[in-house]
């Protein structure tokens, strides 16, 4: 699962540029006094399951901000607009209504996706033909490569910038022999390799990996191979129904090794549900910690994340993990890309000024301590500060307790 607008904590200081006191900008880039600046924001409002949860969360992120960046004046002077549109995750939906708005009279400015991958892949190619800037949850093969698409920026980190976070936690813990168990997606195909290859380059042993597929209902022959390479801590990657049917391997095997997951364990609802539907208080998720993003974990002494939350929950009930809010950064690196370029009406300036550290820094994104976009990357690029490990919890407004 690829599986994480404005920085509200900014607001007294980094959200300065966006009051009407910047300016309009001018010349032929410039847009009317008047005229909005347009968002569209696609989610799969009407999907079923966790993919209708995670797109709601996504989408009341991306309104939560713009509703922040207009009481601070807009952008560069100009209201924000946005537009949602149901495309129920799939990719000719969605293509279908993008190519409707492009063609509506009011071309979208900045288009945000909800995931999944499926749909940044299918809508990336017309986006760049249009000339739109984007930013999306769902990142690609190729989503966050300038040659390929110059104007996108992938919002979600990527399995590499999600490994870094890893390997501290690993050695803090003294694990050196490592076991990996990770599902025949795509997602958890790429998880293997990149933990794979970072480990071994911090000297950590990856002694046995298996790949179970994620349609089977027991995975106990996959885990006693790993087990029987005897490594310290097992590696575990996962997405819905798959992780409730591994911890059950897990406990059928007696086997209590301490178990390290990612970030779609932790997307998994079971784990922080208590039984009969889920299995937060059992046995199962006794030895299990998770990586999540640091904004997804609550603090109290986190204004900036705590105001954000407050900001989504003025407009509507957080229904997922803040794993999926990302969007609320959008703007607010849209607002410190304006200022530095005086103009909103150009976005490949836009874009060449996001990938300029020092708007990266005025910024002062929220769900993310960050995004380090270069010229040769569009990814977040995110270090491992960006990440924490935590044990299974109740999740409130988005946020693991």
């Amino acid at each position: 699962m690829n599986r994480r607008i404005v920085a509200v904590a900014a607001s007294a200081t980094g959200l300065a540029l966006t009051l009407a006191g910047c300016g309009s900008g001018s010349g032929k880039d410039a847009k009317s006094a008047d005229e909005p600046y347009r968002v569209l924001v696609t989610g799969g409002l009407s999907a079923q399951g966790a993919l209708a949860d995670n797109s709601a969360t996504s989408v009341l992120s991306a309104k939560a901000g713009a509703k922040v960046v207009n009481a601070s004046g807009g952008i560069l002077g100009h209201k924000v607009e946005v537009t949602v549109v149901d495309d129920a995750s799939d990719p000719t939906t969605a293509v279908t209504k993008l190519r409707e708005a492009i063609n509506s009279g009011k071309k979208p400015d900045l288009f945000l996706d909800s995931g999944p991958s499926t749909v940044t892949a299918a809508v990336l190619p017309i986006l760049k033909q249009s000339n739109i800037l984007s930013m999306n949850i769902g990142p690609t093969a190729d989503s966050s490569n300038p040659s390929a698409f110059p104007l996108n920026f992938d919002l979600a980190p990527s399995p590499t910038d999600y490994v870094k976070g890893f390997i501290p936690h690993l050695k803090e813990k003294g694990y050196k022999k490592v076991g990996i168990i990770h599902g025949s997606s795509s997602y958890g195909e790429t998880f293997n390799t990149e933990v794979t290859k970072a480990f071994t380059g911090a000297g950590i042993k990856v002694v046995k990996s298996e790949e179970y597929d994620v349609a089977a209902l027991d995975m106990t022959p996959q885990l006693q191979s790993v087990r029987a390479a005897g490594p310290d801590a097992l590696i575990m990657d996962g997405y819905g129904a798959p992780v409730g049917y591994l911890l059950k391997s897990m406990k059928k095997l007696g086997w209590k090794i301490p178990i390290v997951a990612n970030t779609s364990v932790s997307a998994t609802g079971l784990i922080s549900t208590p039984p009969p539907t889920g299995v937060l208080g059992t046995d199962q998720v006794k030895n299990l910690v998770m990586q999540v993003h640091k904004s997804t974990k609550h603090d109290s002494g986190d204004a900036a994340v705590n105001k954000a939350v407050a900001a989504m929950k003025s407009l509507g009930r957080i229904r997922s993990t803040l794993i999926l809010a990302n969007n609320y950064d959008a703007l607010t690196l849209v607002a410190a890309a304006a200022e530095k370029t005086g103009s909103l009406g150009d976005p490949k300036a836009l874009a060449k000024a996001l990938e300029d550290k020092s708007v990266q820094a005025k910024a002062k994104t929220t769900m993310m301590n960050g995004y380090h976009f270069t010229a040769t990357s569009h990814s977040p690029n995110s270090d491992a500060g960006a990440f924490l490990f935590v044990e299974p919890s109740e999740i409130k407004d988005g946020q693991f307790q």
